[in-house]
């Protein structure tokens, strides 16, 4: 029998951590980890809020996924995040050698992909899932962000 949880619907829970970014006044990026289609972290940018530049969500979700496991790494999960993650993130997550990536948006200036950046040789990365909606919600950050200064 086929699972009624697909890569849509995890990166609609990303998406929903986005949004609580977003209402907290955080870069609207939100991170999922799914191990057997349960949800083990969920997180979001704290950048702001913790004045620290590594508070990205992935950084946050690696964490969660890792103290849930009780290990360092996450074979066997997946990380749904809504956009393209940073090298920062790109080499925690190499680290961490976990199997899958499944991201919305593309970030064209400082992705992992358009830096180079190298992920473990086992991980999948499969890109563009509900990419609409993740640079919609980016975008409407940022035009209330310059409207407000």
């Amino acid at each position: 029998m086929e699972s009624p949880f697909d890569d849509t619907y995890f990166m609609k829970k990303a998406l929903q951590e986005a949004e609580a970014a977003f209402e907290k006044g955080e870069i609207p990026v939100g991170a999922v980890i799914v191990i057997k289609d349960r949800i083990i972290a969920r997180a979001h940018n704290l950048t702001e809020r913790l004045n620290d530049v590594t508070a990205h969500a992935e950084m946050q979700a690696i964490t969660a996924a890792a103290n849930f496991l009780g290990g360092k790494y996450l074979t066997d999960c997946t990380l749904y995040v809504t956009l393209e993650p940073c090298q920062m993130c790109a080499g925690a997550l190499y680290w961490s050698q976990i199997s899958r990536i499944v991201y919305g948006a593309p970030d064209d200036q400082r992705g992992f992909k358009t830096l180079g950046t190298t992920l473990h040789p086992k991980t999948q990365v499969i890109s563009g899932v509900m990419a609409d909606e993740a640079s919609e919600l980016l975008k409407r950050f940022f035009i209330e962000k310059r409207n407000l200064n």
